[in-house]
């Protein structure tokens, strides 16, 4: 059984339990890039917002997610979603995935720092052994930002799913440890500091 779904805090950003309530804005979010027409990735539209909120919250109540609302605290209002997925407790381990955030908040403060509440919940208060991020080999943003944190690739998945619209995605399988954690959250720290120096240059 999974703990209670957490609010996670910090300056930038907030995470929320993922809420039917939130559908609207997320769906506006949604349409911030026309996410959905991403091809290596699945990021529901205004349209299909509702259906992917209730397959969020049914794999929580199965015990596999814990799924969160990103809202950016500059405006108060929700800019995307993450999680932790596939979670497996039992050997101390979770992987942090199916996250996208609204274009106009992508390169800012705000997934470094659900990256940092995230990672160090997962650490520090679930005291996992390792995390886990996962993303398509073709991503180059998402890849990026998973080797900007300091996490290792273990390894290439290929052929590993099909994607919605048929084309096969070979995962590429990060990882970061627990002896790694302490390095992470420095470097990931000195990125916040970084955006508070350029915020007030």
């Amino acid at each position: 059984m999974l703990p209670e779904m957490p609010i996670l805090d910090g300056d930038y950003v907030r995470l929320e339990p993922l809420s039917l309530d939130h559908a609207d804005q997320l769906g506006v979010a949604s349409g911030d890039g026309n996410l959905s027409e991403l091809w290596y990735t699945w990021i529901p539209d205004a349209v299909g917002m509702v259906a992917e909120i209730n397959r969020r919250l049914g794999l929580y109540a199965t015990g596999t997610m814990m799924p969160f609302t990103v809202f950016d605290k500059a405006t108060e209002s929700a800019i995307g979603m993450t999680t932790f997925m596939n979670m497996r407790l039992e050997n101390l381990k979770v992987e942090i995935g199916s996250t996208w955030l609204a274009q106009s908040a992508q390169g800012t403060a705000i997934n470094p720092e659900a990256k940092l509440l995230m990672l160090s919940y997962a650490f520090d208060v679930l005291g996992c052994n390792a995390v886990e991020l996962r993303t398509h080999q073709k991503n180059a943003q998402s890849r990026a930002a998973i080797e900007k944190l300091g996490a290792q690739l273990d390894g290439m998945l290929r052929n590993d799913m099909i994607m919605p619209n048929g084309t096969l995605r070979n995962t590429a399988v990060y990882s970061i440890t627990k002896d790694e954690w302490p390095a992470v959250h420095d470097r990931l720290i000195a990125r916040l500091d970084d955006v508070e120096q350029s915020s007030e240059a």
